[in-house]
């Protein structure tokens, strides 16, 4: 290292360095501070129109940070001497290379926002979508963030979503709980049918409109296989199917029926 030229270059100009470097760390610490309170205003100030719902308000905050943080940058570079119209170059320059090698990501970016103007679903539903299932918790500028029913936080690309078939469980009233009983051949399945009605109906948060369905779905060898779908909200889905299996349980047990069996025939000889 030529020791001379650095001394140099610390005398003559060394100060002057250091109070560009102290205005930088004050422009960035500062810059940080009003971003965060133009962020936080912004929302106020869509939460109080109660004209945007979450899901688009989200989305615009995401965008406002990405360009307050890029004036911020740029302000921090002009402390230093660099002309911003030479960064501009460069930055544009380093936006075709960047696009062609992560050209996926504008893809990200364009499916976010037909998400955003056709609205398949906003946060707060319980989507299936991808290959994942889950309420949707964010709408990211490149991705959709899932909270799963194992509370797993999945963040899955917004092209994989929206170039796949989208499944809003939240977007109708109610929904389907699908449930299977079957009862021996020697009990009579319309009796069962008559016994599982009001026990089903009387279960927590279903619904009377449309009644639930009780029905001979099939024959097995064992005997007649029963569905039972009563109806719910979604967020009342779980609840539902498990308390549907322990009233079938309990209505089977009170009336007595015995426990299907495989039939055993004997072999020819």
């Amino acid at each position: 290292m030529n020791t001379e030229a650095i001394w140099q270059f610390l005398s003559t100009q060394g100060a002057e360095f250091g109070l560009k470097v102290l205005a930088a760390i004050a422009a960035w610490i500062v810059g940080r501070w009003l971003i965060a309170l133009a962020l936080n205003l912004f929302s106020r100030a869509l939460a109080a129109g109660k004209k945007v719902d979450q899901t688009l308000s989200n989305y615009l905050r995401s965008i406002l940070s990405v360009l307050l943080n890029l004036v911020l940058i740029l302000a921090i570079l002009d402390i230093f001497g660099v002309k911003t119209t030479s960064f501009a170059a460069l930055l544009a320059g380093a936006g075709v290379a960047i696009g062609m090698a992560w050209s996926g990501l504008l893809g990200h970016f364009a499916a976010g926002v037909f998400m955003q103007v056709l609205r398949p679903f906003k946060v707060g539903d319980f989507i299936s979508a991808g290959g994942i299932t889950g309420t949707v918790t964010e709408i990211g500028l490149f991705g959709t963030t899932v909270t799963t029913p194992d509370n797993v936080q999945t963040i899955v690309g917004n092209n994989v979503v929206f170039g796949s078939a989208i499944q809003n469980f939240s977007a109708l009233p109610h929904r389907r709980v699908d449930c299977l009983a079957k009862v021996a051949n020697s009990v009579d399945p319309l009796d069962a049918i008559a016994r599982l009605k009001p026990a089903i109906a009387a279960i927590a948060n279903v619904k009377t409109e449309p009644a639930p369905d009780i029905e001979i779905l099939q024959f097995t060898p064992e005997g007649p296989q029963l569905c039972v779908r009563p109806y719910c909200h979604t967020d009342h889905y779980w609840q539902v199917y498990f308390d549907t299996h322990k009233a079938i349980v309990a209505t089977f047990g009170a009336a007595g029926y015995p426990v299907p069996e495989t039939p055993i025939t004997p072999r020819n000889r």
